[in-house]
């Protein structure tokens, strides 16, 4: 039996309600073999455990290890040439990104979540062109790479089977471009060779490949509406309930989404898919930002959850989601870091910010993001996201020992006011230098500045490495079709709404 004695000088266990959280000073945790098995004043538990490996020095505030809600790759996009462009736009963009290693690519984005505190991760995966044999060997290098590192992967692969570009068919858009242009882009959509029911082995080979391992689940990936035929939604929908699987859908990302929604079902994109079943409790819509009033009404009678990806709806020009309103409603809301932060990393500490800053609409009113809502949503939010709900999110007896140690001197120095409370303090000061410790299911993967598994100076040197050779056939085709595509597809969208209605239609959704 493994056991270690958390010392903390601010123990921070959970999140009451919107303005209250548990907290303990002077205190300390015990977790055994993952677990969590006690929880009380320091000099108690030393004096019952005097012989225990202790962890901290008694100047750390610990707070449960935070839930990366929605994730995708490493390196970022602006790193492999994508620039931040509207949503739809940037998706051309992306064509020109190279083929990375995805085992080295996992790691460089794992090292930048556990450095920050992050201990599970929501990781979505897509576009991975081949066969099943193919996209099954990605899925398994990327959770792999999880498992290398020690981190918990709740992993699921976006189910897409139509317009894969643009919102519209293929090879409707295919005869829509010039002649010189659709051999290429044809042969893009042929390197893509999962059928519908590709998609289900793969979520059941996954599962069964991974079953009862303590840090990895498996879940399901309606990828987007646009993305998924009815035939696609209604068999989600049934493996979902059948199975009691959870799913994380993006939905409501942009205008051009809700617009389409509109177009192709005469309702609102939650009413479309509720018309398959899949508006359950299972479900997580990823961003959500174009959502009605009645929209968030149905997720809140249902136990539905949205992951809110602050940052990258500001850099994709995607708009600000209505948190406040599904706070309100009572919907269980999560925090995603998306393809990357603001700062174009992962540092959850720094997207919580954002969170508790994006949404301060005018006036004195108390809607507005609390320290505690905030936490909640990075932590037992996140957790109800995932397939190890219930078993992460907050430091109970007989909860996993997930945790994220913060040096309070990083917090505090060079002073800070007494009275300030200890939460507010962490959300507002806390720095990613500043963690000095992460640790997963009872083991520190993360210590003062160095992982414990894995060499990260080795493993980015392998990335750094991959990534110099020259480009292959493949990517320059796929970065000429993106340079040449770009006009094409801004046309498209320009003409999506009908004259006069566009300005309106974001007027209207001023919610914050």
């Amino acid at each position: 039996m493994t056991a270690t004695m958390v010392r903390a000088r601010h123990l921070i266990t959970r999140t009451l309600d919107r303005h209250t959280h548990e907290q303990f000073d002077d205190a300390a945790l015990i977790q055994e073999d993952g677990i969590v098995t006690a929880i009380g004043a320091w000099d108690d538990l030393r004096a019952r455990y005097p012989d225990m490996t202790v962890l901290g020095s008694g100047q750390e505030v610990v707070l449960p290890g935070f839930v990366n809600g929605h994730h995708h790759v490493g390196l970022t996009p602006v790193q492999l040439g994508s620039p931040d462009m509207p949503l739809e736009l940037w998706f051309i963009t992306r064509l020109l990104c190279r083929n990375v290693n995805l085992r080295l690519d996992t790691l460089y984005s794992a090292f930048e979540m556990l450095a920050s505190g992050v201990t599970t991760v929501q990781h979505i995966h897509g576009w991975i062109p081949g066969t099943l044999n193919d996209v099954e060997a990605a899925s398994n290098a990327v959770i792999g790479a999880y498992e290398e590192i020690g981190m918990r992967v709740s992993y699921c692969f976006a189910l897409r089977d139509q317009n894969r570009l643009v919102y519209q068919a293929d090879q409707d858009f295919v005869a829509s471009l010039p002649e010189a242009l659709q051999g290429p882009m044809a042969r893009h959509f042929a390197r893509f060779r999962m059928s519908l029911d590709d998609n289900f082995d793969l979520f059941r080979h996954l599962r069964a490949r991974h079953e009862g391992k303590e840090r990895v689940r498996v879940q399901l990936a309606p990828a987007n509406l646009h993305w998924c035929s009815d035939a696609a939604l209604t068999k989600l929908a049934e493996v979902s309930a059948g199975e009691d699987v959870p799913m994380h859908m993006h939905l409501l990302e942009t205008a051009f989404q809700k617009e389409y929604a509109a177009r192709r079902g005469g309702c609102t994109a939650v009413e479309y898919i509720d018309r398959f079943g899949l508006v359950t409790k299972n479900l997580t819509l990823g961003h959500g930002v174009w959502l009605s009033e009645k929209d968030i009404d149905r997720l809140a009678e249902v136990g539905a959850c949205v992951c809110h990806n602050c940052s990258s709806n500001f850099r994709l020009r995607s708009g600000i989601a209505p948190l406040n309103r599904l706070e309100a409603r009572g919907v269980t809301t999560a925090i995603g870091t998306d393809e990357a932060g603001i700062n174009d990393d992962r540092d959850m500490l720094q997207e919580m910010r954002m969170v508790l800053r994006a949404h301060r609409t005018p006036g004195v009113g108390d809607e507005v993001p609390t320290m505690q809502q905030v936490l909640r949503m990075a932590t037992a939010g996140g957790a109800r996201t995932t397939a190890f709900e219930g078993r992460i999110g907050t430091l109970e007896v007989g909860k996993a020992a997930d945790l994220v140690m913060l040096d309070w001197q990083q917090v505090a120095w060079p002073f800070l006011d007494e009275a300030t409370p200890v939460l507010d303090a962490v959300l507002q000061r806390a720095k990613m230098g500043g963690v000095r410790a992460t640790m997963v299911a009872g083991e520190v993967l993360y210590q003062d500045g160095r992982f414990t598994r894995v060499d990260q100076d080795a493993a980015l040197k392998a990335l750094h490495e991959d990534l110099s050779k020259a480009l292959t056939t493949d990517e320059v085709e796929r970065r000429g079709l993106s340079k040449a595509l770009l006009p094409h597809v801004r046309q498209f969208y320009e003409g999506y709404f009908d004259p006069g209605t566009h300005q309106p239609f974001y007027r209207q959704n001023s919610m914050a």
